[in-house]
């Protein structure tokens, strides 16, 4: 009911809009308009999701379908572009242009791009809004009428068939299924301070990949056996944590902040809890992407690929990471080291709530830095402003690569992670990148 009636407001809004098409058509300007807007709008994308707080793995998988569309709506501007129907699992895309019509395809992309976005997402109003300033500007701008009718029609047939996929990928079934249970197991996962948060889904491994075979399919094998003896090698690793937090210097501090991309953080102070909202680990490499691909001037066209194959990537790599979580279920740094060493240490970044290995950062950085290094260049220097809006300072990196392994250790630094979590995560995240790589061909 929610999707008919988003289609019958959007309806009513283009049709109004429809009505001040002109004869005037200003393709120039229109391409000016539309050089960048792939990337800006996974930006006004992003601060939808950051202010809606989805959590790691449902916000990949919005970047991940708004991004496909986003493709799909632009690859016919370029006939050597092959469509990810048929490439993606069960995804079959039929909508294509009459060889006897007329379309303006950034347009159609966008429009796509939103009607996908606005389903997935809580602020609908939010995302009909910025549709409305798109069309808006358009009209603005000049298009011929007949142009700007089939533009609009196109994607909203494209996005039609991608949701349709959406609504059969087991996101809807999973929250029938059965909570998370904590039990008296002492290696076993359980809620973390400040605020106790309950398992964040803990059946993400019942989503239907995109590419992927089955969620199990890059299995990066078992944590090391939970083991409370002080010499045991599980100890060790949880010493390694407490030493580092304890002994971190500014670098690494700085480090383990920049790449936090916690989505929703909680202060307490007194009986009062506060919370700040981030962007997410998948949206943090969004927007590498795209700041690279505005750096680089890359077309329209293959801009919104890479972002495709990038953000599917990434929501392979959360499905693939959170299978193994909730198989090893095993316990925090925080909670170990509470228990076992010092119950007066705290990590330095809030711990996530949800059980130790592999690291999401690990393995959505690896197999995100492996799709870039791949489409962009290997030894591709960039600065990362993505934290900037967030008080934080860019950083420089020398490759996708550098900037993922940073992200990695930066879970070590701020204490959440032990070790093994993080290099076998890495090791993870590029087999998925991989995959997606051999997979996918949009050229």
């Amino acid at each position: 009911m929610k999707m008919i009636k988003s289609y019958i407001i959007m309806g009513i809004v283009t049709a109004s809009l429809i009505i001040s098409c002109g004869e005037t058509h200003n393709p120039e300007e229109l391409n000016a308009y539309f050089e960048n807007s792939v990337t800006e709008y996974n930006r006004k994308l992003t601060d939808v999701i950051v202010a809606d707080i989805f959590t790691p793995p449902v916000a990949s998988r919005i970047y991940a379908y708004s991004n496909i569309a986003a493709y799909e709506g632009i690859r016919f501007r370029d006939s050597t572009k092959k469509s990810l129907g048929g490439q993606l699992n069960d995804l079959t895309l039929t909508a294509s242009p009459d060889s006897n019509k007329e379309y303006y395809y950034p347009l159609t992309s966008m429009i796509a791009f939103l009607n996908v976005a606005k389903v997935l997402v809580f602020d609908i109003e939010r995302v009909d809004n910025l549709r409305i300033d798109l069309l808006k500007d358009v009209q603005e701008i000049g298009i011929d009428k007949e142009i700007y009718e089939n533009s609009i029609a196109l994607g909203d047939a494209i996005s039609q068939e991608i949701i349709e996929r959406a609504s059969t990928d087991g996101y809807l079934r999973r929250t029938a299924l059965p909570r998370y249970s904590v039990n008296k197991d002492p290696g076993r996962w359980k809620p973390t301070p400040p605020d106790y948060m309950e398992a964040i889904e803990p059946h993400w491994n019942t989503i239907k990949p995109f590419v992927l075979d089955s969620a199990g399919q890059f299995d990066p094998g078992l944590p090391t056996s939970f083991d409370i003896s002080d010499s045991s090698q599980f100890y060790e690793e949880a010493q390694e944590v407490y030493e580092t937090v304890k002994n971190v210097d500014a670098t690494q501090l700085e480090i383990a902040k920049f790449w936090d991309c916690n989505p929703n953080i909680s202060t307490t102070k007194g009986h009062v809890m506060y919370f700040q909202q981030q962007i997410s680990p998948g949206g943090h490499w969004v927007h590498i992407a795209a700041q690279v691909l505005e750096e680089q001037k890359t077309n329209a066209v293959d801009a919104a690929a890479v972002l495709a194959q990038t953000s599917v990537a990434i929501a392979d790599a959360f499905i693939s990471c959170w299978d193994q979580k909730y198989k090893s279920s095993l316990t925090r740094p925080e909670t170990f080291i509470n228990e076992h060493v010092d119950p007066d240490w705290k990590p330095i970044l809030q711990t996530p709530a949800f059980p130790e290995h592999t690291s999401g950062h690990s393995v959505a950085s690896a197999a995100a830095a492996t799709v870039l290094t791949k489409l962009i260049g290997n030894n591709y220097a960039f600065i990362d402003s993505t934290e900037v809006p967030y008080g934080l300072p860019p950083r420089k990196f020398n490759s996708f690569f550098e900037a993922s392994e940073e992200a990695a250790i930066s879970r070590l630094y701020g204490g959440i992670h032990y070790r093994p979590a993080i290099e076998l995560g890495v090791q993870q995240g590029k087999a998925v990148g991989n995959y997606v790589n051999e997979q996918i061909d949009l050229d």
